[in-house]
């Protein structure tokens, strides 16, 4: 069963709080999404660091509920 957006923005913006989360769809599915997190806790981190943040915050539900996931991550400026 596809994941909402919303559902992935709530999850993201829970572990991450003060994230800006965007999100595209990018097969029309809801099962393969574009996100960009923008979120403080990025800040002085590598891009893998970021990113494994937010693989964190979706837990098991990547590879599952949420199939394919293009992720942008940066700290705010």
């Amino acid at each position: 069963m596809p994941m909402p957006a919303e559902d992935i923005v709530a999850l993201i913006e829970a572990a991450l709080p003060g994230a800006v989360v965007e999100m595209r769809d990018l097969a029309g599915d809801n099962d393969h999404w574009a996100a960009k997190v923008t979120a403080p806790q990025f800040a002085g981190k590598t891009r893998v660091a970021q990113h494994k943040m937010v693989y964190e915050a979706l837990g098991e539900r990547m590879g599952g509920e949420l199939h394919a996931l293009q992720l942008t991550t940066q700290a705010p400026n």
